[in-house]
């Protein structure tokens, strides 16, 4: 599968800038005496930044009273300075938020009432289903989502090929993933490159499982019988020799790094990296698939970014109605006809296929509507990411066979449960 466009991958891009007040008075752009709202983004090329640019036109066109700024940093700066200037109350009036790290920040937004949607212009029956978990936490919503994620299977027809194996059909099971992993393993290349970012190794057991790692009230469960087999199971393949083992602990990306490469048949990735895979520098055909399910049934979790307007701002009114406009039918419009995001906005959905290639429309079409099929919003701890931080570094070690998964799981359960 080819395509002519590229996608940026909406969680991982970035340039500076320095977070800022928002709702101050101006009298900038001609001693106007607006109020200017502070939009603070990630973003990294300049095709990201471009992007957001025809966001934020959209934003003042339809807010022409309101002053509106951009500010963008790189995704780790972003981050970290966001953590820096909560303590200190100079957070943007409209700040982006991954919804994987909501958890850990939602102290900083405001929560949303019917009312402020209503100032907002918008309707969350507008939104596709499941896509405002992204930005909730606790019961209560803290912003809206932009774009909407789930996690598939990509990989490599022509190695497929090549082995003889069937291709992935929706719906397909993991006594089918585990044949083709097998079936797809040569003396060249493994089957499956092992992921070591949360959502990419987490996926499949999540999936295999059933279940999350954190339960419904918010306790950390990594020791949850299910999970821990699965995770298993999911560790087995580099023990087994189906699965490309990284070198070390820094090559965060390695299993969609090699794939892209086209050095494995298959890797877990996020539908974000759709186009980019699709249309890869190595020059094989290649393809995507939903999660297997197990015993008929599969557990996939619904992802994405969004914006929240900050506890400090001080033109609420003025920032809900920004707001809107970045979440509006407009900007929802402009991020699916780029190609570069999957919109909330369900009724922007059809242009994100019609900016694809005719040739491989319907079949984009086709995995994304199974891909985004049986999924839950990721539930998440305040320390979420400290948790990950302290998975990660040892998942070298486990797919080496120097420990085990299950060992990994229950010191991680004992440092951050209750």
């Amino acid at each position: 599968m080819k395509m002519g466009k590229s996608l940026a991958a909406v969680v991982a891009t970035g340039v500076a800038f320095t977070l800022t007040a928002c709702g101050t008075p101006s009298s900038e752009n001609g001693g106007s005496s607006s109020e200017t709202i502070v939009w603070n983004m990630w973003a990294a090329a300049e095709s990201d930044i471009e992007a957001l640019q025809a966001q934020l036109e959209i934003a003042r066109a339809e807010n022409p009273d309101i002053e509106i700024k951009l500010q963008h940093a790189p995704w780790d700066d972003y981050f970290t300075k966001l953590t820096t200037n909560l303590s200190s109350g100079d957070v943007a009036c409209i700040t982006a938020m991954n919804g994987q790290r909501l958890s850990g920040y939602h102290e900083a937004f405001m929560p949303l009432t019917d009312a402020d949607l209503k100032t907002a212009g918008i309707d969350k029956a507008d939104f596709t289903d499941g896509s405002l978990d992204i930005m909730s936490y606790d019961g209560e919503l803290y912003g809206l989502p932009y774009d909407v994620a789930a996690m598939t299977v990509f990989y490599n027809k022509d190695m497929f090929a090549e082995t003889g194996t069937p291709e992935p059909a929706a719906g397909w099971s993991f006594d089918d993933f585990d044949a083709a992993v097998k079936s797809t393993t040569t003396d060249e290349h493994p089957g499956f490159g092992m992921a070591m970012s949360e959502l990419q190794w987490m996926a499949l057991p999540i999936a295999k499982a059933g279940t999350q790692p954190v339960d419904e009230s918010g306790a950390l469960t990594l020791d949850d019988p299910a999970f821990v087999e699965a995770s298993e199971w999911y560790a087995r393949m580099a023990e087994d020799g189906y699965g490309s083992v990284p070198p070390s602990a820094a090559e965060t990306s390695w299993g969609e790094q090699e794939y892209q490469a086209g050095n494995v048949a298959m890797a877990v990735d996020g539908t974000w990296n759709a186009v980019t895979y699709l249309n890869n520098e190595a020059g094989f055909e290649a393809g995507m698939a939903d999660l297997p399910s197990q015993d008929g049934e599969r557990l996939g979790l619904v992802l994405g970014s969004g914006y929240g307007i900050s506890k400090d701002c001080e033109n609420k009114e003025a920032a809900l109605k920004v707001l809107g406009s970045l979440v509006g039918e407009q900007a929802q419009n402009q991020i699916a006809s780029s190609g570069r995001s999957y919109p909330a906005r369900t009724s922007s959905q059809p242009l994100y296929f019609e900016s694809l290639d005719a040739g491989v429309r319907d079949e984009v079409e086709k995995a994304f509507d199974a891909a985004f099929s049986n999924l839950e919003g990721q539930r998440s701890t305040p320390d979420w990411a400290e948790i990950n931080e302290a998975i990660t570094p040892d998942l070298v070690s486990v797919y080496t066979g120097r420990t085990t998964i299950s060992d990994v799981l229950e010191q991680t359960q004992q440092q951050f449960g209750e």
